[in-house]
């Protein structure tokens, strides 16, 4: 088995995530008197956000006031402009260890990296302008959760990703992920590998109840574990 491409999720995985964005939440719906804890917001992570925003509503609002989608619609659009504000601008945002690197020993053996988020586009792009792996061409695509018709656990992300990365056969393509959901997403895709990365939002322990091909701690690992394409 040849692989093609890599699809590698973004907070958590190959963006340090200290539970910001699990704060970011938070504190969007405490804003509408909703309280969460973190390990609350640390279950729907991976998902797109307006899906988690309703899971967490229908799960810990105790209240007379009905759940729609104008509600839920308001805490994403301060979820958004929170998380746009923090990537933008907090110092700790950045790559976790060996990202570049690992990007770019991928494209140098011609295998395509591409990125794939529970978030929107708005959040996305000054996030990657903050990293800088498109002008320095170590990625060949980014897919966000609203530029698809379904986010994770479904498969669409992946595909979306494989018409970027002009590769046809799922076989042939890698995902990598620290979430649940990333797993499922990549097993739904009929991916012939689905890394799980132990040092994100879910424990190994967690991960390893999902059906995957690796468990690995840090991204260069995946260096180690692709098939040589020799």
């Amino acid at each position: 088995m040849t692989i093609d491409l890599v699809v590698f999720d973004l907070a958590g995985t190959t963006v340090k995530d200290n539970k910001d964005v699990h704060r970011v939440l938070q504190q969007a719906l405490a804003a509408h008197d909703v309280a969460i804890s973190l390990e609350d917001a640390n279950a729907v992570m991976g998902i797109p956000k307006p899906v988690a925003i309703r899971q967490l509503l229908e799960k810990n609002y105790p209240g007379p006031l009905q759940i729609t989608d104008d509600w839920i619609d308001q805490i994403h659009r301060a979820f958004v402009e929170a998380m746009i504000e923090f990537y933008k601008n907090d110092p700790s945002v950045g790559e976790k260890p060996g990202v570049s690197e690992t990007f770019r020993k991928l494209k140098a053996n011609n295998v395509k990296v591409v990125v794939d988020t529970g978030f929107d586009r708005a959040i996305t792009a000054p996030l990657l302008d903050r990293l800088g792996w498109e002008e320095r061409g170590l990625i060949d695509g980014s897919v966000t959760s609203d530029e698809v018709q379904r986010g994770r656990p479904y498969p669409d992300l992946i595909f979306r990703a494989m018409q970027l990365a002009h590769v046809t056969d799922a076989a042939r393509v890698a995902k990598v992920g620290d979430t649940a959901s990333d797993l499922q997403e990549g097993n739904a895709a009929g991916c012939g590998m689905v890394i799980g990365v132990t040092t994100g939002a879910f424990s190994r322990e967690a991960l390893q109840e999902e059906l995957h091909t690796h468990l690995i701690e840090n991204i260069p690992e995946v260096l180690n574990i692709l098939p040589s394409r020799g």
